[in-house]
């Protein structure tokens, strides 16, 4: 049985048309049976079952993700797998999760293994790994993209339903564009990067492969929670920049004709011509642009004093194992030793100079539209010529991270018509909702005068120790959530005084007979918040609808009715408040 949305996949477990226990071992044995190279490694079957076991042990509608199995590239850690970023002399097995691993698997996901990969992350074809080529998903005598190879065709091939990824020069983007994916790359800093094997530390995003853009909009929330503990982390909810989603019909700017390249890939370049015709049809604005500048900054990324940060990702592994890594690594890596701080510090101010005029020129239009990659190359070019052909992969990647751009990878058109192609809208920095909203249109060919702003933030009803002035509102102001208004429930809950350790906090539980109305806050907190305040929600508490006195539902907290053992029924308030002072 297969789904072909994250939803899909939930609903089928409402509905009890399969379980997870069963979705999740068929997608195991699956991606043990893999024949594509994708994985490096897999679960344990014991491992398996301890997912399933805590699965089976909550509520699902407290767990965004439940049982929806994922993949993970194998410079991610995960805990109780090793990591190797492809070279085995290398290896190491990690005690803990990477943040933005562990923060899907407490939303319920569940993790199925390590993927294949370029060798650190050095690549955009997929072929340069001791664990073998990873072959594409709808042709495998042709590459499969890289660095994050295996996520991208263990999701093609309907093991995962999502990966993650890493992109630094497009190491996302590419594999998503050549198996007929969503690839999305954000801001650097919006997912986090800490228990990622680092690349360029100062440029690495972790990357988030789908299905469809609906399955990117679901999981972003919830896999770029902010991480403080990541030097490189940025909070965008505490200072939108993005601006509201734009009134009129989009401008999307095109690449002047004389610096589009396709490398002799005739059928690559008509189908880019068919996608700027899409957007047309789909209502927006197409604005010839001069490409200059963000193929001049591109350049900088391997001709460029960058690749010191590669040797200094692994300088005391690289000088003891050089030969024990890959022909190309061992040549791109060796090659930073002779670069100097003087050339770092020129590149920098060359990069400057050109990320100004790029800006400007970014600024005039709502996105920008290109190809994913010019051109695509079996398994066997790619092996008889590995430097020229994989630098042809990064012409329209390599830019963005330097450039501090977003850009979401897309397929242009659908299966079927040979090889897949994709397009890539970017934009600059925090632009991930109105990247998203364009793509999505795209994506379901819906006229762009019809696409609704994604919303920023969202009304959440407390009842508890989440109130004004109590020991958990630090949690709510934390994130920039403001006070809206008191409130009272409809009169069909009852309100328990939970046990346990902690802070004081009552659990609110929805009753068919003997409801009461119960006191509450409405509070207003941005959307890019939401995820890591879920995560802070101890079980048996969770998010869900809680119908006001007024009939309307709002987002609230509600509590499991087996959480209610050993709990105190204290309905006869009405109120946290007016319990919190009643006489002792």
């Amino acid at each position: 049985m297969e789904f072909t949305s994250i939803n899909a996949l939930l609903d089928a477990y409402k509905q009890k048309l399969i379980t997870p226990e069963e979705y999740l071992n068929l997608a195991w044995r699956k991606a043990k049976a893999d024949a594509h190279n994708c994985w490096i490694s897999v679960v344990s079957e014991a491992q398996l079952d301890g997912y399933i076991k805590r699965l089976n042990s909550v509520n699902p509608k407290f767990l965004p993700l439940y049982g929806v199995p994922f993949a993970v590239k194998d410079n991610i850690d995960l805990a109780g797998l090793p990591t190797t970023a492809a070279c085995e002399p290398f290896s190491y097995t990690p005690g803990q999760s990477a943040f933005v691993v562990q923060a899907l698997i407490e939303a319920g996901a569940v993790p199925l293994g390590k993927t294949n990969l370029d060798q650190f992350a050095t690549g955009l074809n997929g072929t340069r790994s001791p664990y073998g080529a990873c072959k594409n998903s709808i042709d495998p005598t042709y590459i499969s993209g890289g660095s994050s190879s295996g996520s991208a065709v263990a999701v093609a091939l309907n093991q995962a339903m999502f990966a993650l990824g890493t992109d630094t020069a497009g190491s996302g983007r590419v594999p998503a564009a050549f198996n007929q994916l969503v690839g999305l790359k954000a801001s650097i800093g919006r997912l986090s990067c800490r228990g990622v094997v680092p690349a360029c530390r100062s440029l690495d995003c972790v990357t988030l492969l789908a299905n469809s853009v609906e399955d990117i909009q679901y999981l972003l929330p919830i896999a770029g929670q902010y991480d403080p503990q990541d030097a490189y982390a940025r909070d965008f909810a505490e200072a939108e920049i993005e601006p509201e989603y734009m009134a009129s019909l989009p401008r999307i700017g095109v690449p002047n004709q004389s610096l589009l390249s396709f490398f002799g890939n005739d059928d690559f370049e008509a189908r880019f011509d068919a996608a700027k015709k899409q957007c047309q049809n789909l209502g927006a604005e197409l604005v010839e642009l001069d490409f200059k500048h963000f193929l001049d900054a591109a350049k900088l990324l391997y001709d460029g004093p960058w690749v010191a940060e590669r040797y200094a990702a692994i300088q005391t592994f690289f000088d003891e194992h050089e030969s024990q890594c890959e022909s190309s690594i061992q040549a791109i890596v060796s090659s930073a030793r002779s670069l100097s701080a003087v050339d770092a510090f020129e590149a920098q101010y060359e990069l400057k100079a050109l990320k100004q005029k790029a800006d400007s020129i970014l600024s005039k239009v709502d996105a920008i539209l290109i190809p994913t990659a010019g051109t695509i190359y079996t398994i066997a070019e790619m092996r008889d010529n590995p430097i020229e052909l994989n630098t042809n992969l990064g012409y329209y990647t390599n830019f963005m991270n330097l450039l501090d751009y977003v850009a979401i990878a897309i397929p242009a058109d659908e299966r079927g018509k040979g090889m897949p192609f994709g397009i890539t809208l970017f934009g600059d920095k925090g632009s991930e909702r109105k990247l998203l909203a364009l793509a999505d249109a795209y994506e379901s060919e819906r006229a762009f005068d019809v696409i609704e702003p994604v919303p920023e933030s969202m009304l959440i009803a407390v009842c508890g120790a989440h109130m004004k002035d109590l020991p958990l509102n630090h949690q709510l102001t934390d994130r920039q959530a403001s006070f809206v208004a008191q409130r009272q429930s409809a009169a069909n809950y009852r309100l328990f005084a939970l046990a346990g350790e902690g802070p004081k906090r009552p659990g609110m539980v929805k009753v068919t007979e003997g409801g009461v109305s119960i006191a509450m806050e409405l509070w207003e907190m941005p959307i890019a918040r939401l995820g890591d305040f879920l995560a802070n929600i101890p079980s048996p508490l969770g998010l869900g609808k809680v119908e006001l006195d007024d009939g309307t539902q709002v987002t609230g907290f509600i509590c499991e009715q087996a959480g209610t053992v050993g709990a105190v029924d204290i309905s006869e308030y009405g109120s946290w408040r007016t319990y919190q002072r009643r006489e002792p």
